[in-house]
């Protein structure tokens, strides 16, 4: 019985151990951590600082300085550089990458990253051939994915897309296959081979553009341009009037082509009259300008202008309102012309400024029409009917 008692007391006994013990170790490691954080040179601390406020230059500078104190670490050396990209210091940021890539210590992964902002500062610095066969090595490692997105864009710029296409299906996964860009490259080269009437050639490409993406709205309005050229102007309205399937916002920018097919089988009338379904069906569409045109060519002023006005009151907008008021104007009081004319041309100059295509993505505004984003590098992201903006 006494044994008994002994094994209980003696872990009792021994709990004032434990805690100090436990206490000793913790008061260790925050003394480890204290030394640790007083190593570390207030220039680092600066230059974080800078960055905040946005003075890379000044950020560079303490960065560097650090640097100088502390040799040979990787990390900073990496940071600095790409700190000299970002600014536009190619020289210095190319140097620093390559004098950090030649290090004994930068292998496997650390040599991968560095090999991979070394070939984005030959790409900011303009040597697009030399990024290129960087990227290109980097496909068989572990930074595959980022070289081949860089990569695509590289083709992108330089149209090359065949090579676009390529890097585009190695990307393509699950969850992003690409399809919608890589239709977009087919309808690049398709308009490419159409411009030089290499019409057999230019329709394999629409095909393939409408396997990768079916609702690819740029290949049927390529397809339609193919059929018209050709004379075959019962497939162009087919290509063109299967847009209302996939987009219908894309039906204006295919309106007086629509048309033309219409009249080039002496069918005129029945092209009107799809037009004008289009712009009741979808107010949107910017088709009113066509409709008066082709309705003054079929049916005279006074028509046409009663079609306009009729459009025009379904979706009242400044567009509208201009296009209305011209519409008016050889109705009014000569007392009021004057000012009616007037106030269309205040009209006029407010729509040149306000009345623009717009990517939905990065909202860069355009008067003309990209089928890929200049600012953003997007594909169709445009709105296909000019907006107020």
């Amino acid at each position: 019985m006494d044994m008994d008692i002994w094994w209980l007391l003696v872990p009792i006994a021994l709990l004032p151990i434990f805690f100090a013990m436990g206490w000793f170790a913790a008061r260790v490691d925050m003394k480890t951590v204290l030394k640790q954080a007083k190593t570390i040179p207030s220039g680092f601390y600066n230059s974080l600082d800078a960055l905040v406020d946005k003075n890379t230059g000044k950020a560079a500078r303490n960065l560097a300085e650090v640097i100088d104190q502390q040799q040979g670490s990787y990390d900073l050396n990496l940071t600095l550089g790409k700190l000299y990209r970002q600014r536009g210091e190619n020289d210095k940021a190319i140097a620093m990458h390559k004098t950090l890539l030649n290090s004994p210590d930068t292998v496997g992964e650390k040599h991968e990253r560095v090999l991979y902002e070394l070939g984005l500062n030959y790409q900011s610095a303009g040597l697009v051939d030399r990024a290129e066969q960087i990227f290109i090595e980097l496909q068989k490692g572990n930074m595959a994915k980022q070289a081949n997105e860089v990569l695509l864009n590289i083709y992108q710029q330089d149209r090359d897309w065949e090579k676009a296409i390529a890097t585009a299906q190695l990307l393509s996964h699950d969850n992003q296959t690409y399809q919608f860009e890589i239709a977009q490259f087919y309808c690049e080269m398709a308009q490419a081979v159409l411009f030089q009437s290499h019409f057999d050639e230019a329709r394999e490409y629409v095909q393939a553009a409408l396997n990768a993406n079916p609702k690819c709205t740029r290949a049927n309005m390529i397809l339609g341009d193919i059929e018209q050229k050709q004379g075959n102007f019962g497939a162009a309205i087919a290509a063109y009037s299967a847009i209302e399937k996939q987009n219908h916002a894309y039906l204006s920018m295919v309106g007086e082509r629509l048309y033309d097919a219409y009249d080039a089988m002496s069918k005129p009338e029945d092209g009107l009259n799809v037009l004008i379904g289009y712009a009741k069906t979808f107010p949107a569409l910017d088709l009113i300008n066509v409709i008066y045109e082709k309705s003054l060519l079929l049916h005279g002023e006074e028509k046409a202008n009663q079609i306009a006005v009729e459009l025009v009151r379904l979706k009242p907008d400044l567009n509208g309102m201009y296009r209305l008021l011209g519409l008016q104007m050889s109705d009014l009081n000569p007392q009021w012309k004057a000012d009616a004319d007037m106030m269309r041309g205040v009209m006029g100059r407010q729509l040149q400024k306000s009345w623009m295509f717009r990517c939905r993505n990065c909202h860069f505004k355009s008067q003309v029409y990209f089928w890929h984003c200049p600012a953003c590098n997007k594909w169709e992201t445009f709105t296909p009917n000019k907006i107020e903006v």
